[in-house]
Formats: C-alpha cells, sequence, structure tokens
C-alpha cells in the first residue's frame, strides 16, 4: 500500500528530477576534461593556466643576473642518459690486497698515536690542578 506523500505532485515536477540528466552532462563534461588535461604534459597545464591568469606571473631576472650567468649552456647531463664509461679498471686482487695492507698499517699507526696522546693527556691533568670555585 503507498502512501501519499505531503507534496502529491509527480517526480518529473520535482526539481531534483529535472536536474539529474544535467548533472549528469557536468559530470562527463568534468570528467572528460579532466582526463584530457591529464594526458597533457605539466607545461601545456601550466601554460594555459598562466594564460588564463591563475598561473605565476613570469618575472624578468634582473641585469646583473644575466651578466652574471654564463653565454654558453649548462653542461648538466640530461635526465635518462648513462654517465660515459670510465677509463679507470678497477683494481687486481693483488692491487686490492697491497691496499688493504696499507690502510690496516695506517690504522694501527693512528691508533698507536691516539694511545700516546691519551697517556700523555693524563700526565698533563694529574699535574693540573682545578681552579677553586667562585665565592658566589
Amino acid at each position: 500500500m503507498r502512501r501519499p506523500f505531503l507534496n502529491p505532485a509527480s517526480s518529473a515536477a520535482r526539481p531534483s528530477a529535472r536536474l539529474k540528466p544535467a548533472r549528469g552532462f557536468a559530470l562527463a563534461v568534468l570528467a572528460l576534461s579532466a582526463g584530457l588535461l591529464a594526458a597533457c604534459s605539466g607545461d601545456a597545464v601550466r601554460t594555459l593556466a598562466t594564460d588564463a591568469g591563475y598561473g605565476p606571473r613570469v618575472v624578468a631576472a634582473p641585469d646583473f643576473v644575466t651578466e652574471s650567468r654564463g653565454k654558453e649552456a649548462p653542461a648538466f647531463m640530461p635526465v635518462g642518459v648513462d654517465a660515459p664509461k670510465r677509463p679507470v679498471r678497477a683494481k687486481s686482487s693483488e692491487g686490492q690486497k697491497a691496499l688493504e695492507a696499507e690502510l690496516e698499517g695506517a690504522r694501527g699507526r693512528n691508533e698507536s698515536r691516539g694511545r700516546a696522546a691519551e697517556s700523555a693527556g693524563r700526565g698533563a691533568a694529574a699535574t693540573i690542578k682545578p681552579a677553586p670555585a667562585a665565592a658566589q
């Protein structure tokens, strides 16, 4: 059994029922434009936004900045390009062992110097008396 509504007008006369096709069309246009903008590169979107007045304003560099910059393009490596191969080869196993022995010797010398400095510090600290506390 259907109960009567307070407003017995048909559903076609209600404003929300009339707006559904228009709302669907608006959502479809919005989704299509978002898809097209997502497919564009960032530069195109930025250009469109700047031309419409929403993007950042382009400010020319001051004269002292343009004069201090070099005239040639910077020598940065482009993205996606591998670094050039180095002419230096890896050390052989004998070279690695010699380097390891050299580093071990340097470590031993540094440790012995550290122990000598520590013992000298202890001897010097034993002769120094602490300063008396300042009266407040």
